[in-house]
């Protein structure tokens, strides 16, 4: 199951390097997660300052 960044996002950029299959890239106002490429790891969320990304 992939992970979804969801509204909360406030755009920090800090998810996108620690994603370890750079499946994070900036969307038109929130940074989105591509599910064919995440491969459910976490590493998004444990360093996200909102918890914008959640297991889909």
């Amino acid at each position: 199951m992939a992970y979804k960044i969801n509204d909360a996002c406030v755009s920090c950029g800090a998810c996108e390097p620690e994603c370890p299959v750079s499946c994070i890239s900036e969307g038109d106002n929130i940074y989105v997660i591509d599910p064919n490429v995440c491969i459910d790891c976490g590493a998004c969320a444990a360093v996200c300052p909102v918890g914008a990304p959640n297991p889909a």
